[in-house]
């Protein structure tokens, strides 16, 4: 936009520096403006419109409102010079789409208390620019405006106040002319004697009587219907208010070539009054009801509420049928086709995006006709405003005192907020709205009760005022469906707060903890195993502990309920000052221990058991925290083949008695399988129940036997325990498990059962069992794979988890293939990887199956102790391979 930044310009002695007013695109909501244009010439042109329909809903009106600062009033400003022609009218904006006549007029007032504007001098704007424009008398309006003046402004001219507030110079000096050409046509035409500027009393009297008695003399204002009622009351400021249906009524009496429609832009919207306060929105809305042949433009920091029932009384015409445009929420486009007509006329200004940013930033500080601002730190100052023009405002200003001050800005000088932002944003809020508006700055995200209980108030009406607001957003489909603009919240939370009811040190803690405390409410009365919810109440709650130094209290059940389920959603929390891996609370650990748990499904197990020594090293936990600690730290040095540092874990838990001693006996039970050792793993497992899931393991014990019927059996209840106690995680890990043990005797099965435990771990972030369900597809497809190159993909992908479970899984797989298609030397190999893994003694009963499956005796004695003798387990594995050989004959 055209025009000279003085802010700017009279921050440097630099007179090199062209400070430029930089308007950015905006044109979403320029091709809103040009279709409702568009929508209203059309039905106020269309045969059947009259402005003397007092009834009929009103779509003569469109709302632009946003944050403070988002650029309303320089769109407001663009939009003006736009209208009135290609001169002011940004080129990527392109031509209007409206018809040439009738002729547009934007008359743009500003409503800011700063500029002094009252009722009154806003229907003599109106007025003055149509004088200006059409340079003609409008007699029904400007004998009414003369009686008015008379009355209110006694002794006062009008041309002296018009020359004193500054409109004789916007618009001319032609109304008070075009005021008294009116009141004498109208004195001739009633045979009035003397001078008709003395008597207007005696002249609006007369021109009553006229009219009522219809009067041939005054038959072109007899067609007013109303003018005779208007001039019959008392001249006060609420019969001005009604004045403009006389405007109204002058405009349709215009002929064709004059015909003109008025574009009113009423910016600063939000300075008309507060929501108890609405005596100059009451008079406002009459304006935009009585001229439905004129457009009107707001912006504002708030929707309007006119379609809203509940003012009924406080405004003369309220609720959706009124005002149907005021219902919905347009977007930044035209409007689709088959939208109806006036529908969605609130348009929320969006924030820029980082293109348009670091334009504006390109051109609001030029030197040669060169950005001012180099590439680099334009691109962080956009970063960091979010969108937010006042930010780049202000970042402009910050960067020619840096410059004043001799030194070359840099990105670190813009790495703290603006402290005029809050000014700004607090700035026409109640007081419980300020109140709320900082207690919700600590969550990411939130509901009416949630705010309300943060706040420490008692009622939910200050918090639904606020989410109206436009720096707080609305996203229907989230958990919590209200969340502040990133840039408010983050200056709210680290900016200087010199407001006069700003808060302490201690207000921002006990507000932390009534967070807290309602977030912990929301959970725990929630309805049945919400998962979502619990996850989002434990990345705030864990926020907020860390953030504020609170105690654990509910965030410790929550815990055991996030791991009990074992789907791992990923918790991210932000890093804190920077210090990531610094532990200072109990908060940092148990978000820590839980993220290590969710991250060990993505890292290798030896980073995972190597976080989970930090957290225990730290002290911070409780005891029964602690104890999940040491036995999910035992699993990852089971799964890193470290079975002895993983027994000592298992047993401190088992010998604690806690809540996970079933889940540490399992992991014992496991540790015997591993060693080889069946008799002690199998009477552990049949002491299990559920709580240790002693089907599952006793289904691993027949897998090893080679008995899979059996083991499908197990593994079978085991899923159906899952299902019955609702544990989605434990139902995939069976399912996995069957999948795997049907794939070796029943390819065609198999199918459905692995696309089933794909089923199942959709959702779920399980890694190793989602490498068992990879696995268990190779197997299924052993003596048909023509390539390999799966299995090394898969192969890489085991090795980057360390997990040495699914990496004896897939040698066996490969050895299995071999045997069946007859290939001993590449059976050799595989058996040899095996051999290497099971040097520590560990998973030694693979290496025994795995010459089974291919009928080699062993060099060396077993130290596997077999349920059944070991000519048992070698016949069951051998004829497995018989089997698919078999089936594979039978399909070629």
């Amino acid at each position: 936009m055209a025009g000279r930044d003085l802010r700017a310009l009279f921050s440097t002695n630099d007179r090199q520096v062209e400070a430029g007013e930089a308007f950015t695109n905006r044109q979403g909501q320029w091709q809103i403006v040009q279709a409702a244009l568009v929508e209203h010439l059309a039905r106020i042109t269309a045969p059947g419109f009259t402005v003397d329909d007092l009834e009929a809903p009103r779509n003569n009106i469109l709302v632009m409102h946003g944050v403070g600062g988002i650029g309303k009033t320089t769109l407001s400003r663009t939009l003006e010079s736009a209208i009135v022609g290609a001169e002011g009218r940004p080129a990527r904006w392109g031509e209007p789409v409206w018809p040439a006549r009738p002729t547009l007029l934007p008359i743009r007032i500003d409503l800011a208390r700063s500029a002094g504007v009252d009722f009154e001098r806003v229907v003599l704007t109106l007025r003055l620019a149509l004088a200006a424009h059409l340079n003609r008398p409008l007699p029904a309006f400007d004998i009414a405006l003369r009686r008015y003046w008379e009355h209110q402004h006694p002794g006062e001219p009008l041309e002296e106040y018009l020359r004193r507030g500054g409109l004789a110079a916007r618009f001319g000096k032609a109304l008070p002319q075009q005021i008294q050409s009116a009141l004498g046509d109208v004195a001739q035409a009633l045979l009035l004697p003397g001078t008709v500027g003395s008597a207007i009393g005696s002249l609006t009297g007369a021109l009553t009587t006229a009219i009522r008695e219809r009067r041939q003399t005054v038959r072109a204002l007899a067609g007013c219907a109303r003018l005779a009622d208007l001039l019959d009351v008392e001249p006060d400021i609420d019969a001005l208010s009604y004045y403009p249906h006389l405007l109204a009524w002058e405009l349709a009496q215009l002929p064709a070539e004059q015909s003109t429609v008025p574009v009113i832009l009423l910016d600063t919207f939000e300075d008309t009054g507060t929501r108890t306060d609405r005596d100059l929105e009451r008079l406002l809305q009459r304006l935009v009801w009585l001229m439905p042949n004129a457009f009107f433009i707001v912006t504002g920091r708030g929707r309007l509420q006119w379609a809203d029932p509940a003012l009924e009384g406080q405004l003369d015409w309220t609720g959706p049928t009124a005002w149907p445009g005021l219902v919905g929420q347009a977007v930044p486009g035209p409007r689709t086709a088959g939208t109806p007509a006036g529908t969605g006329r609130q348009v929320l200004i969006g924030d820029f995006s980082l293109e348009d940013c670091s334009d504006y930033l390109a051109r609001r500080l030029t030197r040669d006709g060169q950005p001012l601002i180099d590439t680099d730190l334009r691109a962080v100052i956009a970063e960091r405003s979010h969108g937010l023009p006042l930010y780049l405002d202000l970042a402009v200003l910050r960067f020619l005192e840096l410059r004043r001050a001799g030194r070359m800005p840099t990105p670190a000088d813009f790495g703290t907020d603006f402290p005029a932002l809050l000014t700004r944003t607090l700035a026409d809020l109640t007081p419980d709205e300020r109140h709320l508006l900082r207690a919700v700055s600590l969550l990411d995200a939130f509901d009416l009760p949630v705010a309300t209980a943060a706040a420490g108030l008692s009622h939910l009406s200050a918090a639904a005022r606020l989410v109206e607001r436009p720096f707080v957003r609305h996203d229907p489909f989230a958990l919590w469906p209200y969340h502040l603009h990133a840039l408010i919240r983050s200056t709210l939370r680290t900016a200087d707060d010199a407001t006069d009811d700003r808060w302490t040190d201690t207000d921002w803690q006990r507000a932390a903890a009534r967070a807290l405390a309602a977030l912990g409410a929301q959970w725990q009365t929630g309805s049945g195993p919400d998962r979502r919810l619990l996850v989002g109440c434990l990345r705030q709650g864990l926020a907020l502990g860390r953030d504020h130094r609170l105690e654990l209290g509910w965030l410790t059940d929550a815990a055991w309920a996030y791991t009990d389920d074992s789907v791992w959603e990923p918790l991210p929390l932000a890093v804190r000052d920077g210090r990531e891996d610094e532990f200072t609370t109990a908060s940092d650990a148990l978000a820590e221990l839980l993220s290590a748990l969710a991250r060990r499904q993505h890292e290798h197990r030896s980073v995972t058991a190597s976080r989970l020594t930090r957290v225990l090293d730290s002290g911070l936990l409780p005891a029964e925290l602690t104890e999940m600690v040491l036995y999910y730290r035992a699993k990852a040095h089971r799964d890193l083949g470290q079975n002895d540092e993983s027994s000592s874990g298992m047993r401190q838990v088992v010998e604690a008695g806690g809540r996970l001693a079933p889940d540490a006996a399992r992991g014992l039970a496991h540790l015997a399988r591993v060693a080889g050792d069946f008799p002690t793993a199998l009477a552990t497992a049949q002491t299990l129940g559920w709580a240790g899931r002693s089907n599952r393991v006793l289904g691993d014990i027949r897998f090893a036997h080679g008995d899979m019927d059996q083991a499908a059996r197990d593994f079978t209840a085991a899923r159906t325990e899952a299902e019955q106690h609702v544990n989605l995680g434990e139902q995939a890990i069976a399912q996995a498990n069957l999948a795997f043990a049907v794939a070796f005797t029943d390819p065609d099965r198999a199918d459905d059962e692995i696309a089933l435990a794909e089923q199942l771990l959709a959702g779920l972030d399980q890694r190793a069992t989602a490498l068992t369900a990879q696995v268990a597809a190779v197997v299924r497809r052993v003596g048909i794979l023509t390539t390999l190159e799966d299995v090394r993909d898969l192969r890489a992908q085991i090795e980057a988890t360390g997990i040495t479970a699914a990496r004896a899984a897939l040698d066996l797989a490969a050895v299995f293939h071999h045997a069946v298609i007859g290939d001993r030397g590449r059976a050799q190999a595989a058996i040899r990887r095996l051999q290497d893994l099971a040097q520590t003694g560990d998973y030694q009963y693979y290496v025994d199956i795995a010459h089974y499956l291919v009928g080699l005796s062993q060099p060396d004695p077993s130290l596997t102790t077999w349920l059944e003798t070991p000519g048992t387990v070698s016949a069951r594995w051998q004829q497995i391979v018989r089997n698919r050989r078999a089936l594979l004959g039978a399909t070629e």
